[in-house]
């Protein structure tokens, strides 16, 4: 696609000497509602520059001072604090990858499925999330009770690839199997949404669990060991690098891999579950699985893959960031109680061909539980159901960002096909 440079909503960000980074060589002003700043071309943001707070500006000028970078750190529009690197954030790199940059959710992401049902088919709300919410453990540590045979099936597929490679996942996690089809905590949840046709949604956000937790904090530490045994110079511990060519190197990319399998099959499993009960709540029996099901989207963004940009093949890390290429369909969820986009790429070349993941917290969790009630959850909840626990109140749609002037900002990575608003929501502690 054509390249206008003053229709772009990037950021070429001047972020001056304080945080390490040369002066702006100029400033240019676009058209509209958007502008453009220039600096050394380390540094791609989405969203302006006094938008991301002091903090987060500072991990993005580390991450920009990489030696192993190719061309510039892209910072999305949902950008926010994170450990090491910013969330929404794309890293190119060639020789190295950053462990911390992919982080400990491996492979979390998003997964909408298009019903061929409409609004007025959900005829019982409240016994739609019990339903899910019986199909699907949630909570952080919380498994399967026993193993489905979806579920088999699936972790059938890891033990073979496990057996392939020739690694050994109990080490990690010793009962990883049964947590294949579970949701997890924090800001990972099950939604019933509805278009602006009336149309049903599915969707779920979840990743690869504890045993991606495991693997992702292991190779973590194995980076700042081997940093500090070369004596390498880190601006941030967990800026941390292995290089290409390492054993290291070679056994994270091997369970990096495994694990965003894990997720993505994970998601799968937890959706034919949920499918399963939409068939009963809607026929009074299963079987009607594939009847209900009209297409299914299933994207990362946690995770690093091997791209080609600008000619060269690169490690592409996304943070907080999905992939999308022209028309590769994803989802961008705003917060519970808000609303969500189904999108499709526009394969943006400043932004390594990325999007958002998401509004992106604007406040810390702690922040949140001091600063809203329980009145305050259920005003912003109000007309969705949803389990009403104080445990859910750092997840108030008001502690994070508008997902619309996320969206705003992302016109020029990716275009809204379908906006979904919220019916039903399913959360753990």
């Amino acid at each position: 696609m054509g390249y206008h440079l003053t229709q772009d909503v990037a950021l070429f960000v001047c972020m001056g000497l304080s945080v390490g980074v040369g002066r702006c060589a100029n400033s240019i002003s676009a058209t509209g509602d958007t502008f453009m700043e220039k600096a050394d071309g380390k540094i791609r943001t989405f969203l302006p520059w006094g938008e991301i707070e002091s903090e987060a500006q500072k991990q993005i000028a580390n991450v920009s001072q990489l030696p192993f970078l190719f061309k510039w750190v892209a910072v999305m529009p949902d950008c926010h604090y994170g450990k090491g690197v910013t969330v929404g954030t794309v890293i190119a790199t060639q020789g190295a990858i950053v462990p911390a940059a992919v982080g400990v959710d491996i492979g979390c992401g998003m997964i909408a499925l298009q019903t061929r049902l409409k609004q007025d088919d959900l005829k019982d709300l409240h016994s739609i999330r019990q339903g899910i919410e019986r199909r699907i453990p949630m909570s952080a540590g919380r498994n399967n009770q026993k193993i489905s045979e979806t579920a088999e099936a699936r972790i059938g597929a890891l033990k073979e690839l496990e057996s392939r490679s020739g690694a050994h996942y109990h080490q990690f996690d010793s009962d990883w199997e049964r947590a294949l089809g579970t949701l997890g905590g924090g800001n990972h949840f099950v939604e019933v949404c509805v278009d602006e046709s009336g149309a049903v949604w599915l969707t779920i956000h979840s990743g690869s669990r504890g045993i991606g937790n495991k693997i992702g904090n292991h190779y973590i530490r194995v980076a700042q060991n081997n940093c500090k045994k070369s004596r390498i110079a880190l601006p941030d511990r967990d800026l941390a690098y292995l290089q290409e060519g390492s054993e290291e190197f070679d056994e994270y990319v091997r369970d990096l891999q495994w694990a965003q399998t894990f997720a993505r099959l994970n998601r799968d499993e937890m959706m034919d579950r949920i499918l399963r009960e939409m068939s009963h709540q809607i026929f009074g029996e299963e079987g009607h699985e594939e009847e209900v099901e009209a297409s299914r989207i299933n994207c990362h963004h946690n995770f690093a893959q091997v791209e080609r940009h600008f000619g060269e093949e690169v490690w592409i890390t996304r943070k907080g960031a999905i992939q999308a290429k022209l028309e590769m369909g994803g989802m961008i969820p705003g917060s519970m109680g808000t609303r969500s986009y189904i999108v499709s790429g526009l394969e943006n070349r400043l932004s390594f061909h990325s999007a958002p993941h998401g509004a992106g917290r604007r406040m810390s969790r702690t922040r949140a539980k001091a600063s809203f009630t329980m009145k305050d959850m259920d005003a912003a909840m109000a007309g969705i159901e949803f389990r009403k626990s104080p445990v859910l109140i750092d997840e108030i749609p008001s502690a994070y960002k508008d997902i619309d002037r996320v969206m705003e900002y992302s016109r020029e990575l990716v275009r809204a096909e379908h906006t979904l608003k919220q019916m039903v929501n399913c959360k753990g502690d």
